[in-house]
């Protein structure tokens, strides 16, 4: 008896056509990079319904490869003769943010197709704008590279109000790739900014049944239910104590059931006492420290027996988001941090 982990075809399908709903009139990046935000690229095949897929390293591009013909977009680009070559016999689409790319690129003697991603105000990847025009110019003009999109990245676009957000839009707007497609929005934006969908947007973790936001969204369906077994159900006496450090005493006689999973199957360390954990549809409290394998939660009246099953996460009652916020991370981490003894199996 051990964690298991369920992906949700049917969330996946419903939370893709959320983003057509939000951009109807743009083509749709899916963003699948870090194993599909930790749901596993083979368990998630009803995004590859978009018109392309993303990932950060050609290792997944590997994996893709096996399951879809879809082009892929390698967010990184590449560096290297070895990794071009690669890249291109795999049918991707290359990023080019950074000028020490450029030779690499330009002596390539197969068709490329590039997007160029320019640096409005996040300051991570991407060309200076100063640089934008002359590096379109020395490449617009090579016979086998296509530039396909010119891109960009919000830094604030999960708080909606920040100034950054217009500053960035403004900055993209106004610069001369009239001739050549745009891509600016990720999932914050898509849902509160919908003047910066331009002609390609790249859902990430909305995909995935999370808001990009501090609140919950209903409309998205969560994909991942996270659960693990009951092992043991016992009374403790008022005065005890549960777990490591003894952190948490009971006030009163307390039924408490341990659960199989625990931060070395991904389960965050830092949740503290009080987080729910769901239980015969009932949320119940966590108590004490989360150890590597168990946690321990108090059920109250709750009838419970050993060998029923807990919900973590990934239901409509409980979310994510709400365990994230118990335990002072992001949903993103998360899902991209269950291990892999943890079962991952498909369900409808």
């Amino acid at each position: 008896m051990h964690a298991v982990a369920a992906i949700s075809q049917s969330a996946l399908a419903h939370n893709l056509s959320v983003v057509h709903s939000y951009a109807p009139n743009s083509k749709i990046i899916s963003m699948v990079k870090s194993n599909a935000y930790g749901h596993h690229l083979d368990l998630v095949k009803p995004l590859m319904q978009a018109d392309i897929l993303a990932v950060s390293e050609l290792n997944e591009v590997r994996s893709l490869r096996k399951l879809t013909n879809k082009p892929i977009l390698l967010l990184p680009g590449i560096f290297n003769d070895t990794d071009l070559q690669e890249a291109i016999q795999l049918n991707c689409h290359l990023v080019f943010h950074d000028l020490s790319q450029l030779t690499v690129i330009k002596n390539s003697k197969d068709p490329i197709n590039l997007w160029i991603k320019v640096d409005t105000g996040m300051h991570r990847l991407g060309l200076p704008i100063d640089q934008l025009e002359q590096t379109l110019s020395q490449l617009k003009n090579h016979s086998n590279i296509h530039i396909e999109t010119v891109m960009t990245h919000f830094a604030c676009a999960d708080e909606p109000t920040h100034i950054k957000n217009s500053q960035q839009f403004d900055t993209f707007s106004k610069l001369n790739i009239q001739h050549y497609s745009r891509s600016m929005a990720n999932s914050a934006a898509i849902m509160s900014l919908d003047k910066s969908h331009f002609d390609y947007v790249r859902p990430g973790i909305m995909l995935y049944g999370a808001s990009p936001f501090s609140n919950i969204d209903e409309q998205l369906m969560p994909a991942m239910k996270l659960s693990a077994p009951i092992l043991s159900l016992k009374t403790i006496k008022a005065g005890e104590s549960v777990g490591y450090g003894a952190t948490w005493t009971a006030k009163k006689d307390s039924r408490i059931v341990t659960i199989g999973i625990g931060y070395g199957d991904g389960y965050p360390r830092h949740a503290k006492t009080g987080t729910p954990v769901m239980i015969n549809n009932t949320l119940c409290k966590l108590v004490g420290r989360v150890s590597m394998d168990l946690i321990c939660v108090d059920i109250g009246d709750l009838e419970v027996n050993v060998g029923d099953i807990a919900i973590l996460w990934g239901d409509r009652k409980l979310r994510v988001e709400t365990i994230a916020s118990y335990s002072g991370t992001i949903s993103y981490e998360l899902l991209t941090g269950v291990s892999s003894r943890v079962s991952f199996i498909q369900r409808a």
